[in-house]
């Protein structure tokens, strides 16, 4: 039965016209052993630079996180995973738990760090709605809440509220940043 169906399906068939490459990518052959080499040290050279440069952001947490964040927006992040493991563990010690979470003070961290955008009736403050790159930022920390963060509750519908209803006014690149985020 299946070989009487085959025979009677008709394919059209599609004449495609050359491609302007022409085989130039099926006949492609790497480098001579001598390039090859030295375009591999170039890059173990590079990997060499890029950890020195890591190590020497160690005393500057923010600008340490920034190029964390350039490195693994690049797609180079696996290369240095141990690297970026132990920058990140040391930052997290030093400004995360010494603030008094691992004593216990959690809700008081989040309201210590949170709390500045609130009013003094308890809301987010209107002129954060002015500044949506600010907005953003916060938007994307509500999200590291964990159940019972009232205030990152309150921060995340509060950002999507206005970010929403913003998103139509903004221009090209922050509009896109907006809609990735919201979406």
């Amino acid at each position: 039965m299946s070989s009487h169906l085959s025979a009677d399906v008709k394919r059209a068939v599609v004449s495609y016209r050359p491609s302007i490459w022409g085989n130039s990518f099926l006949d492609y052959t790497p480098d001579d052993k001598i390039t090859l080499a030295y375009n591999r040290q170039q890059i173990e050279d590079l990997k060499v630079e890029l950890r020195r440069e890591l190590m020497a952001a160690a005393g500057k947490p923010s600008r340490q996180l920034n190029f964390i964040d350039s490195v693994e927006r690049l797609g180079l992040a696996y290369n240095f995973e141990k690297e970026i493991e132990e920058a990140l563990g040391h930052v997290y010690d030093k400004y995360y738990h010494h603030i008094g979470y691992k004593h216990g003070y959690k809700q008081y961290f989040m309201w210590y760090i949170f709390g500045k955008f609130k009013d003094e009736n308890g809301s987010f403050k209107e002129c954060l709605i002015n500044d949506v790159e600010g907005m953003l930022e916060l938007y994307e920390a509500a999200h590291t809440k964990v159940h019972g963060e009232g205030i990152l509750d309150e921060a995340l519908a509060f950002t999507t509220t206005h970010l929403n209803s913003l998103v139509e006014y903004l221009e090209y690149p922050l509009a896109v940043k907006v809609n990735k985020a919201l979406y």
